[in-house]
């Protein structure tokens, strides 16, 4: 069968990547054409768009990119009817997927969504978009099933596909760990490169015999590291390109982005504070929508503060110490941090999340 599928950033193709695995498994016929990034090419198909020139964060930075987003739009609808696929398969990025599953259902193409928009967060009046155009929704969150429910919209749970990743990932790392070791996840995006990450390096300063060790994506630009960091002169920060999982293998403590990265670093159980700061616009207006209680999924999934969160303003040098030496030299904080960790292993259990789903769409589609 000919699958296209459509993600629109890093961990879409992570994700997107062993979906097409478990889909090569159940069909050995399986075809792709895909938006993805390096993780999906791997894997085999044609690429259409790399991720990295769609990856657009805030809503100031989305609006001054529109026309180039709709320039995009307009070509994957042209694509998808070239190619005329079995089915669509859209991996979250929710502003550009929901276009496409209104066209490809109005195109009768049969329409499957992987990993959900976050429309229990903003913008919840999108479920009768995904009523509307999608076949079938994947969640990944234990309470998104419930939350879909009370919009009579079922859904199905495979759970969270990061559960797949880290448990057949090799747990052996040779970075070294001489001293204690401070993970820096900046993001992959230009705009949270340069914004959080000089804040972030700024606190090596004042731990000088421990390690600070910035996590690059392969997928960023190097300019924009050197950007970042033109001002810092600390002698203790280092970098690996695309080994996160190994530099989380060794940590002590991590400086995370917002993002799936969060729940990235709690399932490798390493201490962490997230961090969160855009432009003030995209701010300003994020904060008057969205409707949840915290910004990581770690605190999301758990209800509760388990990890500090440092929003905006409150991102600044002063915190970020204060909160970086806490995590490394307090061990009640830390112990504590721990055990909710494996309270949230537990909730997302073992899952086969790429399984599963795959094996989901080849029912539907056989019907």
């Amino acid at each position: 069968m000919k699958y296209y599928i459509i993600s629109g950033e890093a961990s879409g193709d992570l994700h997107g990547s062993n979906l097409m695995k478990a889909l090569k498994k159940e069909d050995a016929q399986a075809d792709f054409r895909f938006w993805g990034g390096d993780k999906m090419q791997a894997v085999g198909g044609f690429m259409v768009t790399h991720y990295k020139h769609m990856a657009f964060m805030g809503f100031w930075e989305v609006f001054k990119n529109i026309f180039y987003i709709a320039k995009k739009i307009k070509q994957c609808k042209a694509d998808i009817l070239q190619y005329q696929p079995d089915c669509v398969i859209l991996i979250d990025y929710p502003g550009f997927n929901l276009r496409i599953a209104e066209f490809a259902h109005n195109n009768s193409f049969k329409v499957f969504y992987y990993i959900s928009p976050q429309v229990w967060a903003w913008k919840s009046n999108r479920v009768k978009l995904l009523k509307a155009f999608v076949d079938k929704l994947f969640v990944i969150l234990p309470f998104e099933k419930d939350f879909f429910a009370k919009w009579n919209y079922e859904v199905e749970y495979v759970g969270h596909p990061l559960m797949e990743v880290i448990n057949y990932q090799t747990k052996i790392s040779s970075i070294p760990t001489k001293n204690k070791t401070v993970a820096l996840l900046p993001g992959s995006r230009k705009q949270e490169i340069l914004i959080k990450l000089p804040i972030m390096a700024a606190v090596a300063k004042h731990f000088p015999d421990v390690n600070f060790v910035i996590a690059k994506a392969i997928s960023a630009n190097t300019e924009w590291y050197d950007e970042a960091l033109k001002n810092v002169q600390s002698k203790n920060i280092s970098s690996v390109e695309n080994r996160t999982y190994e530099l989380l293998q060794t940590a002590d403590v991590a400086l995370v982005t917002s993002g799936t990265a969060t729940l990235e670093t709690a399932l490798w159980h390493v201490p962490q504070v997230v961090c969160y700061k855009g432009s003030w616009l995209s701010y300003e207006i994020g904060k008057r929508l969205v409707k949840v209680k915290y910004i990581s999924l770690v605190n999301l999934i758990m209800d509760k503060m388990v990890v500090k969160e440092l929003i905006q303003n409150d991102l600044i040098e002063t915190k970020l110490v204060a909160e970086c030496k806490t995590l490394l030299f307090d061990e009640k904080y830390r112990q504590r941090i721990l055990a909710d960790y494996d309270k949230l292993s537990s909730k997302l259990a073992a899952s086969n999340a790429s399984e599963k789903t795959a094996k989901s769409i080849l029912n539907t589609l056989k019907k």
